[in-house]
């Protein structure tokens, strides 16, 4: 018998946990249930991977177009057509930074108590600080090793059609113009006005961790900036289905617009390979290292959730315009809690600036040996420090960075005359640059989800023990009690019994 039930139930399959009997019609069920499940899984991953598919193959079409495109030679009008479906994607995603890092972060800083986010701001703080000094190293080490400068003497600026780029300032009024940061005066003379991104991230924290002081009154206004930013997040969310299509066309109109493009990578291939493998370097290697040794998790699976956004940051060149499609994948793809999230990253978008950070140390040694000028111990600790102090300062814009070149070159007495040749090329190196910007900002939020959610699991076991050891005390109180109780009855009765005749005298 038992070697027929065994031999029955070898004979059986479960199907949705139903056992059938095995036979032809039912491998063929089961064949049919695996490729439903295999284009299920497919449709799935379609599904969840669309906008990413999209954005990656939005890039690869803004190449090849821009190729064609490139030998219509195109007047300067029709170029402005050409280049208008990305620079209204520039513009959309502008427009929904103020709101966005506003809301964000006085939703969060009211969101989470004054002892956490003190500790968590202080994470956040060191985190920023000892990444952006590695890639400051990484950056200075590989200028170095690598020598882009050294034999470039005879490069000359007007053979490559560029101007002479000149700075009045001293040090001192650059480091203010980082403070100030509501107008940059750029190298080539002109001033950018935009928002003081900084000055609005104080205040966003400052005022929210006033509406928690305020408690029952403060209730309203979270309330209300909890909700517009669910709605500022829905227009994100309708924003980035325009991605695709408009990283086309800004992909596209940046090649047209190259000029002579191999005379500047031949000229200047030693500076560009120095910077594009110092981010390949920190952002492959480094902060994932970081990453790993705080969570234990695999640190690629989480960024393979972040392709659009590193996408949109290779696009775009853009920590800020990164920032709505960043804080959206983070959440939604790597389940990082929407308090951290929309605390730290408009944080990190504003002050983390890793990428930045690399270039910048190999552009001031690039000049440097471009003028055989032999820098000192003391030079190269000034540009570790003035590169990780002045990036806090970068503006989260196209070529913010080489605002702060001039900073480091001023800070060790070099001219700042070719920092032409950075801008030349800087829409190549610009664009990883971005890419490990907003990595390490993303990494930064997951180490700090992490870091939350073993504090919160530390503070529900200790809650736990202390209802256990309450739960200990009343049981040896009532013990205790019973035993206190019980003896005296015992000997009661004892008493009682042992004395009849004194009872029935009684009676």
């Amino acid at each position: 018998m038992e070697k027929m039930t065994n031999k029955g139930t070898d004979l059986l399959h479960e199907i949705n946990g139903h056992a059938m009997p095995s036979s032809a019609s039912t491998d063929r069920i089961l064949e049919k249930s695996a490729q439903k499940s295999f284009g299920e899984r497919l449709m799935e991953f379609l599904r969840k991977n669309l906008l990413v598919i999209l954005t990656v193959s939005g890039v690869l079409v803004g190449v090849g177009l821009g190729m064609m495109v490139r030998n219509m030679n195109l007047t300067k009008a029709q170029m402005t057509y050409f280049a208008f479906p990305g620079e209204m994607l520039l513009r959309m995603l502008k427009m929904i930074i103020l709101p966005l890092v506003v809301c964000s972060l006085i939703s969060g800083a009211a969101s989470l108590d004054t002892r956490s986010l003190g500790k968590l701001g202080g994470i956040a703080v060191a985190y920023f600080l000892v990444t952006t000094l590695i890639a400051s190293g990484i950056g200075v080490a590989l200028a170095f090793i690598i020598k882009p400068g050294v034999g470039a003497g005879a490069l000359n600026t007007n053979s490559l059609g560029l101007e002479s780029v000149t700075s009045n300032k001293e040090t001192a009024d650059s480091f203010l113009d980082l403070a100030r940061y509501w107008s940059h005066t750029v190298p080539i003379g002109t001033e950018t006005d935009g928002m003081n991104i900084l000055g609005l991230v104080l205040f966003a924290m400052v005022f929210g961790v006033a509406l928690k002081k305020l408690g029952e009154e403060g209730e309203e206004l979270i309330r209300f900036f909890n909700a517009f930013n669910e709605a500022t997040m829905v227009l994100v969310s309708w924003i980035m289905w325009y991605i695709p299509f408009g990283i086309m066309f800004l992909v596209g109109s940046k090649i047209v617009e190259m000029e002579d493009v191999v005379l500047l990578v031949t000229s200047l291939g030693k500076y560009i390979f120095a910077s594009i493998l110092g981010h390949v370097i920190h952002g492959g290697i480094v902060l994932p290292l970081i990453y790993f040794g705080f969570t234990r998790k695999n640190p690629y699976s989480f960024l393979s959730g972040l392709i659009t956004p590193f996408t949109t940051a290779f696009a775009t060149c853009s920590s800020s315009a990164t920032l709505p499609s960043m804080i959206k994948c983070v959440e939604e793809n790597n389940g990082v809690d929407k308090r951290i999230s929309r605390f730290i990253l408009p944080i990190g978008a504003t002050v983390n600036m890793d990428g930045a950070a690399i270039f910048q140390c190999i552009a001031a040694v690039f000049i440097a040996q471009l003028n055989n000028a032999e820098l000192n111990a003391g030079q190269i600790f000034t540009i570790l420090v003035t590169a990780t102090a002045s990036s806090v300062g970068a503006a989260g814009i196209p070529a913010g960075g080489i605002i702060t070149i001039a900073i480091i070159l001023e800070a060790i007495g070099l001219p700042t005359n070719d920092l032409s040749l950075m801008l030349a090329v800087d829409w190549i190196v610009d664009r990883t640059t971005t890419v490990v910007n907003v990595e390490g900002d993303a990494l930064g939020a997951g180490i700090l989800h992490h870091i939350n959610q073993q504090e919160m699991k530390k503070q529900q076991e200790q809650q736990q023990d202390g209802e256990l050891a309450e739960i200990r005390v009343e049981a040896v109180a009532n013990v205790q009690a019973e035993e206190e109780t019980s003896p005296l009855v015992m000997h009661q009765t004892k008493a009682l019994g042992s004395t009849p005749e004194a009872i029935e005298s009684v009676l």
